[in-house]
């Protein structure tokens, strides 16, 4: 599944490409992802102006001028800027088509992303929409720190990977980067959050920060089928020090890396390094 880099990475690609734009139309092939494209999107959105993109969480937001598309890229989903005779791939789901003759398309084999509607009035706020509300702060923001980690640990007996990957304590620190991030903390994932000092926290949310910068800078991971607006795959992957490295030698003591489920997810680690 992208995760926060590779979805912010999207962000950054498709920004420059539509911002300023206006929709032509909405070609919707397949209406049927994980919630079904309202049969009333095209007219909604045909001839609006696209006012600014951002990003919350995994989701992908782009500002029209009444109202605003929640993208969510799923499983396998991916966004690429092209022209719009473009040949078809195979789940190529939608189009939306700009003013200048190009479109952003929706690729999607799972067919698990979203493409939603948001109306803007006083009674639907963004932020309060059944899919963002419940979200906790963005980890490259200045609202998470590890006092906030710290603060929210206490007295739970819930595993520290875990308790990162939570979307309500903070978004975005999805699978491979919650393994990246607890190395170089030297935390072991099966250490219970509660059981975790102050100072530590604050050593794991700089991590975290850092290890989700990296990944961004470097276009996100080359692991299945994510791929850039571009079309080209990220390359953070090749950076991983733990994630996916069972066996190998730890890079800081030679150790062979290991791997145990943690919460119905791989978790790797170091033995020697992460206590």
């Amino acid at each position: 599944m992208p995760e926060l880099p590779e979805v912010e990475t999207s962000l950054r690609g498709i920004r420059p490409h539509l911002e300023g734009q206006s929709i032509d139309r909405l070609l919707v092939r397949e209406a049927r992802l994980r919630w079904p494209v309202p049969a009333d999107m095209a007219e909604r959105v045909d001839g609006q102006a696209i006012r600014s993109l951002s990003r919350r969480s995994k989701y992908l937001l782009i500002e029209l001028e009444r109202g605003t598309l929640l993208i969510h890229l799923g499983m396998s989903g991916s966004l690429r800027v092209v022209p719009v005779d473009s040949p078809l791939k195979r789940h190529d789901h939608l189009d939306l088509i700009l003013s200048d003759r190009r479109c952003l398309r929706f690729h999607d084999p799972r067919r698990f992303g979203l493409f939603l509607w948001i109306p803007q009035s006083p009674l639907v706020a963004i932020a309060e929409h059944p899919l963002l509300r419940d979200l906790g702060p963005e980890p490259l923001g200045a609202d998470f720190d590890g006092e906030r980690l710290h603060d929210l640990s206490r007295s739970r007996r819930i595993a520290v990977k875990p308790f990162i990957m939570d979307a309500a304590v903070v978004v975005g620190v999805g699978n491979i980067y919650a393994n990246e991030s607890l190395f170089l903390a030297g935390i072991h994932p099966e250490r219970a959050c509660g059981r975790i000092g102050l100072d530590r926290y604050r050593r794991l949310a700089e991590v975290i920060r850092s290890v989700l910068n990296a990944a961004i800078e470097q276009g996100g991971t080359t692991l299945r089928d994510f791929v850039r607006e571009d079309g080209q795959p990220g390359y953070f992957a090749q950076s991983l020090r733990v994630y996916g490295r069972e066996g190998e030698p730890c890079q800081v003591c030679g150790t062979p890396i290991r791997q145990r489920r943690i919460g119905q997810r791989s978790s790797f680690y170091c033995p020697r390094c992460q206590h």
